[in-house]
């Protein structure tokens, strides 16, 4: 009896998977009549996106046929069915007559396409909730890998949604025209401001979705522009912004930024000789920083999964994000698995970094260290090479700043006046220009400020 029940449950769990009969029809009809639409269909449907056996059969056949450059239409694909013995999975001559009896509407295609996909993620995250229950009872697998596993195929559901319209020239055009009369009624920045005039006229600010390097010897002050970038940003836009500190504790942070705010030296902050008027800069200094959407996790062995997850929990109680900063990206891990090929787990990470830029259309800024080739030259300004396992980092970031300071290396043969000059190199822009822009820094505060 218990056979016959878990039996009869297989077969409803089979017959009421979700699927569109009728839409994988005439998107067959359509593959039959017009080449354009094979080429629509390709893009976005693979052959597991039908539902019915026949019809997958049919649609590797058109899809052979279409890459083979052979003609495509009810008789050719009849008679190639029919030569390699695959007319009878296809369902006979009786399913593909009934194919070219459906009358076909080009104009529509690309809704039966979001129809027939929409039902294959259905029938996807069906598959993938039966998975999770199953391996809930395997108890030799680390429970960490298959929740990463899980939160990974959730990950690729989710993009075959966000990839399911298909967007014409006409809709981009208009699309764009409308966002051109809005910006010349209002010009403003398109992305986020940093705070640094010269930089976002460079820039016009931190983009959506991009992936941005700040890199440079250690105690350059990549960190100090960070936390100067992240207050700028929080006071121009009032969006949160969240930080990844692997490096530094929440309580150094919050230390250099009552130095950058309040003007009082670190050394005098952490030694606790404060003095009576500094009290009154404090307070006024931490109610207005308390008040600020600033978010800080010191984990110190952070996962790109780690750092997914924590997102999602930020976005969903703030419902929106201004920038991620990650500090910094060597101390990073791909999994908790350890990777001994320590430049293929860090192309890992940069990548999954530039895709979670994109899924949830933030900009992230991602620190980085530079390697010792720098000390080796004469001139010793950064270039991209400098870049500690520098390929993917280069490939995958959209802008590339590095940070070099002249009193670093020559403390002895510099004025007072040239003291606080730091150069921001722009060494990669993937959207605009590169060049060079001047700041100022206030070691004592930790701070950068514009260059007068």
């Amino acid at each position: 009896m218990e056979q016959f029940n878990r039996n009869n449950r297989q077969i409803l769990i089979k017959r009421y998977l979700p699927h569109n009969f009728l839409a994988e029809k005439i998107i067959l009809n359509c593959l039959l009549i017009n080449s354009e639409a094979i080429e629509i269909t390709l893009r976005t449907l693979s052959v597991e996106a039908f539902y019915f056996k026949n019809h997958q059969e049919i649609y590797k056949a058109i899809i052979f046929m279409y890459k083979k450059k052979l003609s495509i239409d009810i008789f050719t694909l009849t008679t190639f069915l029919q030569d390699n013995g695959l007319l009878e999975k296809s369902g006979g001559i009786k399913v593909l007559i009934e194919l070219i009896n459906q009358i076909p509407n080009l104009v529509y295609l690309e809704e039966y396409i979001r129809l027939v996909k929409d039902k294959f993620i259905r029938r996807s995250l069906i598959k993938l909730g039966y998975e999770a229950i199953n391996s809930g009872y395997i108890t030799n697998i680390p429970l960490e890998n298959i929740l990463n596993d899980f939160e990974n195929q959730l990950f690729n559901l989710t993009n075959e949604i966000k990839a399911q319209k298909l967007f014409s020239s006409a809709e981009l055009l208009n699309t764009i025209l409308l966002e051109l009369k809005k910006k010349s009624l209002n010009p403003i920045l398109p992305g986020l401001p940093s705070g640094f005039y010269d930089l976002d006229s460079l820039t016009q600010g931190f983009q959506k979705s991009d992936l941005i390097i700040i890199a440079g010897r250690p105690s350059m002050g990549k960190t100090a522009l960070c936390l100067n970038i992240a207050l700028n940003v929080i006071k121009n836009s009032k969006l949160p912004v969240l930080i990844f500190s692997l490096e530094m504790s929440k309580e150094q942070i919050m230390y250099r930024l009552l130095a950058m705010e309040t003007n009082i030296s670190q050394m005098r902050l952490k030694s606790g000789k404060i003095y009576q008027n500094d009290w009154i800069k404090l307070n006024k200094i931490i109610k207005i920083l308390s008040k600020l959407p600033f978010f800080i996790d010191d984990t110190s062995d952070l996962t790109i999964q780690d750092i997914r997850s924590k997102i999602k929990t930020l976005v969903f109680e703030q419902t929106q994000i201004g920038l991620i900063i990650i500090d910094y990206l060597q101390l990073m891990q791909s999994s908790k698995l350890k990777i001994e090929n320590r430049v293929q787990e860090l192309s890992v990470i940069t990548r999954s970094l530039k895709n979670i830029a994109r899924e949830f259309n933030i900009p992230i800024i991602a620190l980085s260290q530079l390697s010792r080739n720098v000390e080796n030259r004469i001139d010793k300004r950064p270039i991209l090479s400098d870049l500690r396992e520098s390929g993917s980092i280069e490939q995958d970031a959209d802008l590339v700043l590095m940070l070099y300071r002249t009193k670093y290396y020559n403390s002895n043969q510099i004025n007072e006046q040239t003291s606080y000059l730091t150069e921001l190199i722009i060494a990669k822009h993937r959207n605009g220009p590169i060049g060079s822009i001047k700041l100022k820094f206030d070691e004592k505060r930790t701070k950068f400020l514009n260059f007068d």
